[in-house]
């Protein structure tokens, strides 16, 4: 039996440093998990991973520069005035107006040709009972975007009572979908009314997809 080698990290693209990153060994390929408020773009044979509740992500992928990304929102559009920062984990990328925005234009950025994206969409589920239309907002802020912007949508798996986890390939906009319907609900539950609950404070002045089990 030959000995575990790990593949050469292929690096980020500047402005990506601060995304966590590991060595995914079923797939012998590097991974970036990114959480609630985050965002990746790459061009590299790497995966991008996250776990939805009521969440919305959105892949967006250009097969003809070999480029493309995932960010993950909380809500869909900010309110009032917003100090607003570029960086991919930055307090405005939690809505989904600038996650959405600041993805396209990173790609745009690094290479990416608008004619050439493909756009892919995830998440809304019903998993906060007490707030229970946040998935719902949105799934139609996120539809209305794409309609909006006349993007090319090849695919969704939207709404639900389940929680997703997505694995991504920036480079060939294959998407991996496992509905988690048992395990681990009550802790993305926990998480997303303590980012629900962080928001609020920070208020105050101051393609195909494939399903797998």
């Amino acid at each position: 039996m030959l000995p575990f080698q790990r593949k050469p990290d292929p690096g980020v693209i500047p402005g990506f440093e601060h995304i966590t990153r590991y060595y995914d060994r079923a797939a012998q390929m590097y991974a970036a998990k990114i959480k609630p408020g985050e965002f990746y773009v790459s061009k590299e044979n790497e995966l991008i991973v996250t776990v939805l509740g009521s969440c919305v992500a959105a892949s967006i992928t250009d097969r003809v520069n070999g480029i493309g990304g995932m960010n993950h929102f909380m809500l869909p559009i900010t309110p009032g005035q917003l100090n607003v920062s570029t960086s991919a984990t930055s307090e405005s990328a939690r809505y989904g107006n600038y996650a959405m925005e600041f993805l396209i234009n990173n790609i745009l950025r690094n290479g990416g040709e608008r004619r050439y994206l493909e756009v892919k969409l995830f998440g809304g589920s019903k998993v906060i009972k007490r707030m229970s239309d946040i998935g719902e907002k949105n799934i139609q802020f996120i539809l209305q975007y794409v309609q909006s912007e006349a993007l090319k949508v090849l695919a969704k798996d939207l709404g639900g009572e389940n929680p997703r986890k997505v694995v991504y390939n920036p480079l060939t906009g294959v998407v991996r979908i496992k509905k988690l319907k048992n395990l681990h609900n009550d802790t993305i539950v926990r998480r997303e009314e303590g980012y629900l609950h962080q928001i609020e404070e920070d208020k105050q002045p101051s393609g195909d997809i494939e399903l797998f089990d």
